[in-house]
């Protein structure tokens, strides 16, 4: 994992705390930093922390500041701004934790902010349930057998055919507004998907399931 960066934002934090020496580059925005300190994250691994400030507070945190990059355009999030500043660093492989979780408007400007750079960094994201991430047009997953898999379009997907799935797709079609591809699950160990227009979100869960509830 060198060569790739891990970064915090302020979402729900995770359960458990990935090993940040598997990472070049460790940042967070300044929310999550509160709850890094908590969870007993080494504060200093990080590289710097980012935002508006409006979410830090606590006079014991001064010996970070040297770490402190101050972004104050409101017009874009502490994530996003984070972003910019890995992007410019040179860094285009990023974990990103504290994605989901908390006020349901925060994921979704979290996922329009990973559209807005999917064309120009890898970005992945992992919670308490599972991982996230944009799938290119033609696209192989394994390792996931008994996993819930789920296929979300951003807005749309079409032609799409996928193998290794339950309920398999045959040049089919996905809409935000009609049909979506959630909570189906793998029955092989690897998952197939291609596609020929549109963007597609691909969940994968942290478990094996062993009975598939579908809604």
């Amino acid at each position: 994992m060198r060569d790739k960066v891990l970064l915090f934002i302020n979402g729900d934090h995770p359960k458990t705390l990935p090993d940040p020496d598997q990472y070049s580059l460790i940042a967070c925005t300044d929310g999550a930093f509160h709850y890094l300190k908590q969870l007993g994250f080494p504060l200093d691994k990080l590289d710097f922390i980012s935002g508006d400030f409006d979410s830090h507070s606590g006079s014991d945190e001064s010996v970070y500041q040297d770490k402190f990059i101050l972004t104050l355009d409101q017009d874009k999030t502490d994530f996003h701004k984070a972003l910019e500043i890995i992007l410019e660093k040179g860094f285009t492989e990023i974990d990103v934790f504290g994605g989901s979780g908390g006020e349901q408007d925060h994921f979704l400007g979290n996922l329009t902010v990973a559209y807005a750079f999917k064309d120009k960094m890898n970005l992945k994201f992992y919670d308490e349930f599972s991982e996230y991430y944009f799938v290119p047009n033609n696209f192989k997953r394994k390792g996931v057998k008994n996993k819930m898999i789920s296929l979300y379009p951003f807005p749309s997907v079409e032609n799409i055919t996928t193998t290794g799935l339950n309920w398999p797709l045959t040049n089919g079609s996905l809409s935000i507004t009609s049909r979506i591809g959630t909570r189906n699950f793998a029955v092989e160990d690897e998952v197939s998907i291609q596609y020929e227009s549109g963007d597609l979100l691909f969940f994968v869960g942290t478990n094996e399931i062993e009975y598939p509830s579908i809604y």
